[in-house]
């Protein structure tokens, strides 16, 4: 079972008002990578009292904390995911915005492959791939 932002913040004794569980509701819920707009948009529809400035903050907490981590795709704002225990890429469409999660196993032996070529222990990488969606 894939723990929520909201169970990650209580294991790891991060306070939740009742604006921060919101937030962290909508990040759980969130099947892109919102960035601060877009999630205060989000959370102000459920909660019109809460500030943009809070979603800043919470934000910057939870990634501070370890439970959501933060992309800086090229061209873009920073955009954020919640931690999982599983390793994925990126596909980002330069045109669109959308971003897509793979894992390609041919891509990590390859990973692997160049390391050991020149000598290394692969230990943690991050891919990103930057693309226009064929017509």
């Amino acid at each position: 079972m894939v723990e929520t932002i909201e169970q990650k913040c209580m294991s790891k004794g991060v306070k939740l008002t009742e604006q921060r569980r919101i937030i962290a509701q909508v990040m759980s819920a969130s099947s892109d990578h919102p960035d601060v707009d877009e999630l205060y948009n989000r959370v102000s529809k459920i909660d019109k009292k809460i500030s943009i400035a809070t979603v800043y903050r919470t934000v910057k907490l939870f990634e501070e904390t370890g439970i959501i981590t933060k992309h800086e795709f090229k061209g873009g704002k920073a955009r954020y995911e919640e931690i999982n225990e599983g390793h994925h890429d990126h596909l980002i469409d330069i045109k669109s915005g959308e971003i897509i999660e793979f894992v390609d196993e041919e891509i990590e032996k390859l990973q692997k492959k160049v390391a050991d070529k020149y000598g290394y222990d692969l230990v943690d990488h991050k891919l990103e791939l930057y693309g226009v969606k064929k017509k």
